[in-house]
């Protein structure tokens, strides 16, 4: 199955490197755009201030009561009309007095507000140009009334200043962005680069040039190399040990398959007889070999979580049942939890203690404990227990020391397989309370909530 491809890794870290370095200048550029404007205008505005202030100090009263100045202003622009740079004296009932720059018109004279301080404004009164007006209000000795005193210039010359200004934040912002945004892709692209190198060694594994994922990684990246490296050995392990189970399995049914097909050659009398005794042989090879298949089946899917009591109990009332004049104590822990399938665990802990309840004199006595990361179930009975010569041998299939009772010698063999392919162990001992047979079973210890 295709893996779903939702976009471009290297893509997706760019624009988001490219967004939010968008987003920095563009707020950072707004707030110096604001701070700049605002020194150019207070420096415009300072210097028609100056002005203001030179034309309140060098002005006084003539005997007619109205406004002069004892020094005409040196800017030579006050002269020229329409130049752009005005001044004005007005006061209520007094005829404004203006400079000659202004020709024949005036500037906006509001006396309903009282301006003690110096008031600077933009102003539209003139039709074919903006005014930057700078005005405040002072009394002259020798007057009763007060004077506004106002100064304007023409907008032209701050806002070209304003727009030149303007002009090399953008591109100095778009210049700093475009780096920082080319820095942010080579970063991306040299930071990514381990993971080509990771996609590389896999492409050599799949087309049989290498077996593993070899060269030094970046801390970050060497974890994953070292899960891809185990889980290759994982599945090298497993599909040994397929080989292995289906090598077993043939050479097992290839014994009865010949002892049929010899005596059905030869005409044997006791054919029937020969045939079902082999297909018993084989139904109880093939049973064996399943047993073991679906339990690496089940350990491949996940790390399952079995609680112990639960699987005990219900052995326990099954087992009763078949043998309802035994006695099945429990003792334990309610809360240990092994890593085991459910399934796999009742198969087990169901052979062990019907073993005992068939072979035993009526007692049973299951224990539950926790060692070392293990956790480890005791099935101790009252029969006459094993020899320990035999103690190894009873694992082989098929080995069954009481032929007097039914049982195909399987039972143990597949215990031993299917804990040892959960990486525990089952060992047989002699029992000091009751005196027969004890086999301890132990399974690695599991963390955390128990599978479904």
């Amino acid at each position: 199955m295709t893996a779903r491809n939702t976009g471009s890794l290297w893509r997706r870290m760019i624009l988001i490197a490219a967004v939010w370095i968008g987003l920095l200048l563009a707020g950072g550029g707004y707030a110096l755009d604001r701070v700049l404007v605002s020194a150019v205008t207070r420096n415009f505005d300072d210097q028609l201030e100056y002005v203001l202030n030179t034309l309140i100090f060098t002005s006084e009263i003539d005997p007619a009561g109205e406004v002069v100045f004892n020094r005409e202003p040196a800017d030579q622009r006050f002269l020229e009309p329409n130049s752009g740079l005005y001044w004005q004296v007005s006061a209520p009932k007094h005829e404004p007095f203006i400079s000659r720059s202004l020709w024949d018109r005036q500037l906006a004279y509001g006396g309903s507000h009282a301006d003690r301080g110096v008031h600077a404004y933009d102003s539209k009164q003139f039709r074919e140009e903006r005014l930057r007006v700078v005005e405040r209000d002072a009394k002259i000795p020798g007057s009763p009334v007060r004077w506004r005193f106002q100064v304007a210039q023409s907008r032209d010359g701050l806002d070209a200043q304003i727009d030149a200004l303007r002009r090399t934040l953008v591109r100095s912002f778009a210049l700093l962005g475009l780096g920082l945004v080319s820095l942010a892709a080579l970063q991306t692209f040299y930071g990514l680069w381990p993971l080509r190198r990771v996609r590389e060694e896999i492409a050599r594994m799949r087309a049989g040039l290498a077996s593993r994922i070899s060269g030094r990684m970046p801390r970050e990246v060497a974890p994953l190399v070292e899960e891809l490296n185990a889980l290759v050995e994982h599945n090298e392990v497993q599909a040994e040990e397929a080989r292995r189970h289906a090598g077993n399995l043939a050479h097992a049914l290839k014994t009865p398959l010949t002892v049929i097909t010899n005596a059905a050659a030869a005409g044997a009398p006791d054919l029937p007889e020969t045939v079902i005794r082999e297909a018993r042989t084989m139904r109880r090879q093939v049973d064996h070999h399943l047993a073991r298949a679906r339990a690496v089946g089940r350990r491949i899917t996940g790390q399952s979580r079995t609680p112990i009591w639960p699987s005990v109990e219900s052995v326990e009332r099954a087992v009763r049942r078949l043998y309802p004049n035994v006695r099945i104590d429990t003792d334990g822990p309610r809360d240990l939890v092994a890593h085991i399938e459910r399934q796999d665990l009742d198969e087990i802990v169901g052979n062990l203690v019907e073993n005992a309840a068939k072979y035993g004199g009526g007692s049973v006595f299951v224990t539950m404990s926790a060692q070392m990361g293990f956790v480890e179930v005791m099935v101790e009975d009252d029969g006459a227990g094993i020899p320990a010569a035999d103690r190894v041998r009873i694992f082989d299939r098929g080995v069954r020391l009481d032929s007097g009772k039914p049982g195909t010698g399987l039972g143990l063999a597949i215990v031993r397989d299917v804990v040892e392919i959960y990486g525990g162990t089952v060992t047989l001992e002699e029992s000091e309370d009751l005196g027969g047979l004890l086999v301890r079973l132990r399974l690695p210890a599991a963390s955390g909530p128990p599978s479904a």
